[in-house]
């Protein structure tokens, strides 16, 4: 999309809650489109919640049309086997933006709060509180997985403004008859 605006979708995955914040980008200004989470149900086997988890991003992407996705990149866990569900659940909402036409874009626990909050080791509510005022809702989005989601969506959004001035100011550079 031009600078008149364009569409992200934040993704923040889990098998039993796969996160989602869809926010519109105009200029500087950004704003929640929508909001929620997938749920799954553990009496599901897990192919039935992975498939699940598609279906719905699936749905979210064919509805809302974002042209990019941000994605939480995967931390080690203790716990292996949760580690390895929640990579599964991240691969298929990868797979579902993908096959979406979305360019996918991945994004640490720490990278996310230190563009939404200033500090990389911020507390959940200090998260939730400032997507609450960047995005002017009038209460902090919940639940939890949601409000990381949208966070996921503005972290985004803040670091792709900067790529696109670095991409500038290099290709700028490099231009004969520039001054380096």
């Amino acid at each position: 999309m031009t600078d008149a605006g364009r569409i992200i979708l934040g993704i923040d995955p889990g098998t039993a809650s796969t996160g989602y914040g869809v926010v519109a980008q105009r200029g500087n200004r950004l704003e929640a489109v929508a909001f929620g989470v997938v749920r799954t149900t553990g009496a599901l086997e897990l192919h039935e919640r992975l498939d699940l988890i598609f279906e719905e991003i699936g749905g979210l992407v064919r509805l809302h049309h974002p042209s990019e996705a941000a994605v939480e990149s995967l931390f080690f866990n203790v716990n292996v086997r949760t580690a390895l569900a929640v990579g599964q659940a991240r691969g298929v909402a990868l797979l579902a933006c993908s096959r979406g036409g979305c360019q996918v874009f991945e994004y640490t626990p720490q990278e996310v709060k230190q563009a939404v909050v200033g500090y990389g080791k911020a507390e959940k509510s200090q998260v939730q509180e400032m997507v609450r005022v960047l995005l002017k809702l009038s209460e902090p989005p919940r639940p939890d997985h949601a409000a990381d989601a949208l966070g996921i969506a503005i972290c985004h959004a803040h670091g792709r403004a900067l790529r696109i001035r670095a991409e500038r100011a290099l290709s700028s550079q490099s231009r004969p008859g520039t001054a380096s």
